[in-house]
């Protein structure tokens, strides 16, 4: 019996020494470049096939929604937006949700599709609505201004109706990503002025704050399918960095030592965003996960 139960506590030590001994994440960070002549690009989000969802800035200065992958870029543009338009978010099918601002200064939600469809997405009675996530079921998060011009979250399930998201005791909330489970990342300002970050599952709001974030906070991004999510936070000099949450530890997603934010993720551990660098203008990037 003694041996036996020694035994067992060999195994279990051994196996809590493996998992002590796992080893970090670490990523490896390319560029990513709508066109060899645009001024800026800005990646925001990326599915499992590796198709990447955001907007660039070409040479004359005009600012397109694109999709950009394997077989180059895909450009894309809405006879109703004025400007500012981009893709926030993709599914599988590479479907975006995206919004633009229209000749009114009213910023207008849209989904769009590799068919080319656009269909409009516009919160009842609002005054602008910004679309930012969007999960395999067409489920919908973002966004919207109310009449009074104050800022809430939504959630649209496909084929179904608005219904808004905010944080108790918070303000100005937004729903950034949605998962196929319907976990939606949702983020607010709080008393002090600063971001919250959180996961919302529909009923409960469960805190997702990156430790390293200074006054400012954090503001979370993307779920993945996974349990997974990502975001920036703000340090205590007020410079951004991306952050992952993976396996219930923060890790920093920094292209530079400052000035980086994390915006899309997929079930790869794959992860899109921009930086600035010294130069200006942003700089889109998509970042590899290795354990």
């Amino acid at each position: 019996m003694t041996r036996s139960i020694l035994g067992v506590l060999l195994v279990l030590t051994f196996v809590a020494v493996g998992i002590a001994a796992a080893p970090p994440l670490t990523f490896t960070f390319s560029n990513v470049r709508a066109s060899k002549t645009a001024l800026e690009t800005d990646s925001y989000a990326i599915n499992n096939f590796g198709t990447i969802a955001g907007d660039y800035v070409d040479s004359s200065g005009v600012q397109h929604g694109m999709l950009h992958g394997g077989l180059g870029t895909v450009t894309f543009d809405y006879n109703k937006c004025a400007s500012s338009i981009a893709a926030y978010g993709i599914n599988s099918s590479c479907t975006v949700a995206g919004w633009c601002v229209s000749t009114s200064g009213i910023d207008i939600g849209f989904t769009w599709d590799k068919n080319g469809k656009f269909v409009d997405v516009n919160y009842p009675g609002g005054i602008g609505t910004e679309p930012t996530g969007i999960n395999d079921k067409g489920d919908l998060v973002g966004l919207y201004f109310d009449s009074a011009g104050a800022q809430h979250g939504f959630l649209k399930k496909a084929g179904g109706s608005y219904q808004t998201i905010d944080v108790p005791s918070e303000t100005s909330a937004a729903a950034w990503g949605i998962n196929n489970a319907g976990q939606i990342t949702v983020y607010a300002v709080n008393s002090s002025g600063g971001f919250d970050a959180f996961l919302y599952n529909g009923k409960t709001f469960k805190n997702v704050n990156d430790p390293n974030a200074g006054t400012i906070g954090t503001v979370v991004h993307t779920p993945n399918n996974k349990g997974d999510i990502d975001g920036t936070y703000y340090d205590s000099a007020g410079s951004t960095h991306g952050w992952l949450l993976h396996a219930g530890t923060y890790y920093d997603v920094n292209d530079t030592p400052t000035l980086t934010r994390a915006d899309g993720l997929n079930d790869k551990l794959e992860i899109v965003g921009r930086y600035t660098p010294s130069a200006g203008g942003n700089v889109g990037f998509k970042a590899i996960t290795k354990q």
